[in-house]
C-alpha cells in the first residue's frame, strides 16, 4: 500500500519502519523533520497525505490531531483510511471521525498499549473503533505493526478502552506501591512478597510484568533507574484523560481520581521523563497522611 505516517516519534518511528520492512511505501512527516531509512519524507501533513491509500496518524493530543484532520481530510485520495494511533479524549476521536466520513473516507481511532518496545517489536495491541468494513481494511497493518487488534465499537470506542485500561493500570500501580513499602516498613523482604503476591489474589500486571520495587521479578523499569517504559507524563496524560471522560458521563472514580494525584506530584517534582513506576520511591519514603 501507499502509506502516509504523520507523527515520527518514539512510538510513530518503529511503527513506520516496520510498515517499510513489510513491503509498503511510506511517506512520512514530522514537525522534528525525523529521518527514518526507507520512509520518503514529506514538508507537510498534507504532502504525507495526498495519493495515500492509507493515512497513520500519532499525535500528541486532540487539538493537534483536530488541526492535522482539518488539512489533510479536503486532500486526501477519495477513499483513503485514516488510522488514528494516537491516545485522546473520545470526544476528539469522534469529531475527526465524523469529518472524515463527511468527506467520503473511512477512519478508525486506534490506540495502542506496549510502550516503544512493542512498537519496535511490532508486538503492540490496537484498541479499534469504527466501522467493521473499515477495522478488516486496516486489519492487514495491525497485523504488521502488532500482534492483536480488538474491534471495540464504534468510532470512540477504541479511545474508550484505552482510557479506561491505562485507569486501571494507573490505579492499581499505585495500590502496588503501597502494599510493597508497608511490607517492607514491617520488615519482610519483598523478594517474599512478591512470591506471595504474584500466585495470590493480588495478582497484577503491575506486580508480575512490571514491578517498581528494584530486583524485584521479572526485569523492569525500576532496574533500569526507572527509565521508561511508559512515562510518567504520558501516564498522567491518560489519568487525565479518564477523569475529563468521568466527569462527562457522571462516573464514579474517585481511586482513580487520587491515584492521579500521585502522577501530577512526580512530574511537577521533575520526574515526567522516568517511568510512570518511579512514583514507588516517593511512596515508600512517605509516612502515614
Amino acid at each position: 500500500m501507499e502509506i502516509g505516517f504523520i507523527g515520527l516519534g518514539n512510538m510513530g518511528a518503529p511503527m513506520a519502519r516496520n510498515l517499510v520492512a513489510a513491503g509498503h511505501a511510506v511517506t512520512g512527516f514530522d514537525l522534528a523533520e525525523i529521518a527514518i531509512e526507507g520512509v520518503a519524507r514529506a514538508t507537510s501533513a498534507a504532502g504525507a497525505t495526498a495519493g495515500c491509500d492509507v493515512v497513520v496518524t500519532m499525535l500528541p493530543d486532540g487539538v493537534v490531531l483536530r488541526a492535522v484532520y482539518a488539512e489533510i481530510v479536503p486532500i486526501a485520495r477519495p477513499g483513503a483510511l485514516f488510522i488514528d494511533c494516537s491516545t485522546v479524549d473520545v470526544e476528539s476521536a469522534r469529531a475527526v471521525a465524523a469529518l472524515a466520513a463527511s468527506d467520503g473516507l473511512e477512519a478508525l481511532d486506534a490506540p495502542v498499549s506496549g510502550g516503544s518496545g512493542g512498537a519496535a517489536a511490532g508486538t503492540l495491541t490496537f484498541m479499534v473503533g469504527g466501522p467493521e468494513p473499515a477495522f478488516a481494511r486496516g486489519l492487514p497493518l495491525f497485523e504488521v505493526m502488532g500482534s492483536r487488534a480488538v474491534h471495540c465499537g464504534d468510532s470512540g470506542a477504541g479511545q474508550t478502552a484505552k482510557i479506561c485500561n491505562n485507569m486501571i493500570v494507573g490505579a492499581t500501580m499505585i495500590a502496588v506501591c503501597e502494599g510493597f513499602s508497608l511490607a517492607e516498613k514491617l520488615g519482610l523482604d519483598p523478594n517474599k512478597l512478591y512470591d506471595v503476591v504474584s500466585t495470590s489474589s493480588g495478582s497484577c500486571w503491575a506486580v508480575t510484568t512490571y514491578c517498581p520495587v528494584p530486583g524485584v521479578g521479572p526485569v523492569s523499569p525500576a532496574d533500569n533507574d526507572y527509565r521508561p517504559g511508559f512515562a510518567a507524563e504520558l501516564m498522567l496524560k491518560d489519568m487525565r484523560l479518564s477523569q475529563r471522560a468521568a466527569i462527562a458521563v457522571d462516573a464514579s472514580t474517585p481511586l482513580a481520581a487520587h491515584a492521579t494525584g500521585f502522577y501530577e506530584a512526580l512530574v511537577e517534582a521533575g520526574g515526567g521523563g522516568r517511568d510512570f513506576s518511579a512514583v514507588y520511591p516517593g511512596i515508600a519514603s512517605r509516612g502515614r497522611d
